[in-house]
């Protein structure tokens, strides 16, 4: 019995010791190892990534894309230090001092998961993982990172809940980006009851699935710079503590929160930071909190389904206007309705309510539809208001309010007028009638179409379709044929001067359609060079353009080239609301040509699928985009050598274009 147990013991004590040891050579694993043994190939998933190819041992050690180390003594690793024989990449390999310092792959085409490895790096400091399509949760094991300080993993394909360990990196954390993915269930609260995260500055967990009350925990985070919590589900109140932050940016929109605002102080955040949540929610800057407690049940619904559909429905699209008393016959109301087909020359004879031209397509309208419609507001501009109206006949329209004073007189505006009612192209919004009341209002009369701007559909990511490269495509092919239709087709040529993608309507078939062409003619100048500055601002405006009267075909192609690259590379050009940093496309563009870096610019969805992004026309249309925005307005292409050049270059697969019931994919640009 002895002997066995001697036996027994010796197996046990050989069986700790090889667990022990092959522990030791687990937790021995240099940096460069742990990297290319997990995380390379769970953030890659089954698909080689371009970009991650470079991390290979016949790639310098200090060129691996998207990496930078340092050794134990802090000082960072060089290409100068490789080139003496002690450090060529199989001494690094080994070299416990070398450490992971920093891992940015932003727009990086990674189709993989998150490695739960990254919290084994004992000096990471930077992860930056956003806008690719990685999946999958976010590992708990992230939170037990002895270094992470700033966490950029937005725009990504995250789902499930978030772990309460990701605030065990609270003592470091500086950054954390979740926005735009698909978590769930309630923020966790830290472990620690007392947490305060005092250098947590900005926290993104906007557009996701998160529910359940405020995080009230939160406003123990003093240092609290910006906070987003938009576009999610969450309920109830917002604790007043929430006022007690120094927070210099704020976004809680599109929930369904409700109760009292807690008091910021004077105007410190407009109205756009709580729209969208429950209607009861009130206190500046929104409705003020009034009323008596005693109100009936009755009373109080009567409230909030008045709040509900007041700005919706039943909202006069000519405020201040008082209509006269009905017309004494119905001939009288024909008298005050003209045909855009008429001769320009002919007089113009105001009835008792004002004047409606109709257009080809508006003929079944009439005076009295036009005047009694209400809707809703869909857009603000400088220059006026646009509706969504709904006629008496249950049908829809939108009309475009002109701004008083924004116009000229009724005698320059009309040919102009006439001129716009006569464009059709199927890459067009068609004006269908114009209407200028007694006091000098002034309305544009469009078909309603519910269709998305390219802006929404390229920058906000609730329920938006993929657009893959042939969609863009199309989108950019038609948004280039209808400018050559304004510029070359029509008898008088017509510059858009306001080209951006707020102002293209996509359809279900992505089939582009432009709004608001010749508007600035409309206007006075002074009116009109606002769209410039504005055009400034956003990034659109070509650089010889300082007024508006100076508009010409070229200055709308610099616009469509700056749109074209937006179109590519997915990122709002200009002035960026959040960062308040301006986006040059262009430049973005010259910086990756000489860095040789020219397939990092484009949008991770555009190169999903291509295998050749020259023979799929991508690398073309990027070139097109550049040329487009030279700075010498002479060199620039004409809108016709556009459209040459873009249907020559067309993708060659296209069958992820339409799904099998879009019958009409071939109306309007044929593929």
């Amino acid at each position: 019995m002895a002997d066995f147990k001697l036996y027994f013991l010796c197996i046990l004590c050989t069986f700790f010791s090889v667990t022990f040891s092959t522990r030791a050579a687990e937790s021995s694993s240099t940096d460069v190892e742990l990297l290319l043994g997990k995380v390379k190939t769970s953030l890659q998933g089954n698909n080689e990534n371009l970009l991650l190819s470079s991390w290979n041992s016949s790639v310098p050690l200090c060129q691996w894309r998207g990496l930078q180390w340092v050794f134990s003594n802090g000082s960072p690793l060089s290409c100068s230090d490789v080139g003496a024989p002690e450090w060529t990449n199989m001494s690094l390999f080994k070299d416990p001092s070398l450490h992971l310092f920093s891992l940015q792959l932003p727009s990086a085409n990674l189709t993989g998961s998150l490695p739960r490895e990254l919290g084994e790096f004992s000096v990471l400091k930077s992860l930056y993982l956003n806008i690719n399509s990685l999946s999958g949760t976010i590992p708990l094991e992230l939170g037990y990172s002895s270094s992470l300080s700033d966490i950029d993993l937005g725009d990504n394909l995250f789902n499930g809940v978030l772990a309460p360990s990701i605030w065990n990196l609270c003592d470091k954390l500086d950054r954390l980006g979740l926005h735009g993915n698909s978590l769930s269930g309630s923020i966790p609260e830290p472990a620690l009851p007392n947490s305060t995260c005092n250098n947590l500055q900005f926290l993104d967990l906007g557009s996701n699935k998160f529910a359940g009350n405020f995080p009230e925990f939160l406003t123990r985070f003093q240092g609290l710079k910006e906070l987003d919590l938009s576009n999610n589900l969450f309920s109830g109140s917002i604790p007043q503590s929430l006022a007690g932050l120094d927070l210099e940016k704020l976004n809680l929109s599109h929930n369904n929160f409700s109760g009292v605002l807690p008091a910021f102080g004077g105007s410190k955040f407009g109205m756009e930071v709580f729209e969208g949540n429950n209607p009861t929610l009130c206190g500046l800057p929104l409705r003020t909190c009034g009323g008596s407690s005693r109100l009936s049940s009755g009373a109080i619904a009567g409230i909030v389904i008045g709040l509900m559909t007041g700005a919706v429905v039943l909202a006069s699209l000519l405020i201040g206007y008082v209509q006269n008393k009905k017309k004494k016959s119905r001939g009288e109301s024909e008298d005050d309705i003209e045909t855009g087909e008429e001769d320009e020359n002919n007089d113009v004879k105001d009835g008792g309510e004002g004047k409606l031209i109709l257009f080809q397509g508006g003929e079944h309208l009439t005076l009295e539809d036009v005047l009694n419609a209400t809707g809703q507001v869909m857009e603000k501009t400088s220059y006026g208001t646009v509706y969504k109206a709904k006629l008496a006949d249950g049908g829809t329209i939108a009309l475009r309010l002109l701004r008083e004073g924004s116009c000229k007189d009724r005698t320059s505006c009309l040919p102009v007028i006439k001129q716009l009612g006569k464009i059709r192209h199927e890459n067009l919004i068609p004006l269908r009638a114009f209407y200028q009341g007694k006091r000098g209002e002034k309305l544009l009369i469009y078909d309603y179409l519910p269709n998305r701007s390219l802006h929404d559909l390229l920058h906000e990511s609730r329920g938006k379709p993929a657009l893959n490269w042939a969609r863009r495509h199309k989108i950019a092919l038609g948004i280039a044929r209808g400018l050559a239709y304004l510029h070359n087709g029509l008898e008088t040529p017509i510059t858009h001067g306001n080209v951006r993608s707020k102002n293209v309507l996509v359809d279900e078939f992505f089939v582009a359609r432009l709004t608001e062409y010749g508007l600035d003619k409309l206007m006075v100048p002074a009116v009109a060079d606002e769209i410039v500055a504005l055009a400034k601002t956003d990034g659109y405006k070509a650089p010889e353009l300082q007024r508006m009267k100076k508009c010409n075909s070229r200055t709308d192609v610099y616009a469509f080239g700056i749109l074209l690259l937006e179109i590519l590379i997915g990122k709002r050009p200009g002035k960026n609301g959040r960062s308040g940093d301006f986006v040059d496309l262009p430049s973005m563009v010259k910086v990756a040509v000489l860095e040789e870096t020219t397939m990092e610019v484009f949008d991770v969805e555009v190169l999903k699928g291509i295998r050749s992004p020259m023979e799929e026309g991508l690398v073309q249309a990027l070139k097109l985009g550049m040329g487009c925005c030279a700075p010498a307005a002479a060199v620039r292409p004409t809108m016709d050598e556009v459209v040459k050049q873009l249907e020559e270059n067309r993708p060659r697969n296209r069958s992820t274009l339409y799904s099998p019931s879009e019958t009409r994919s071939e109306i309007g640009t044929p593929f």
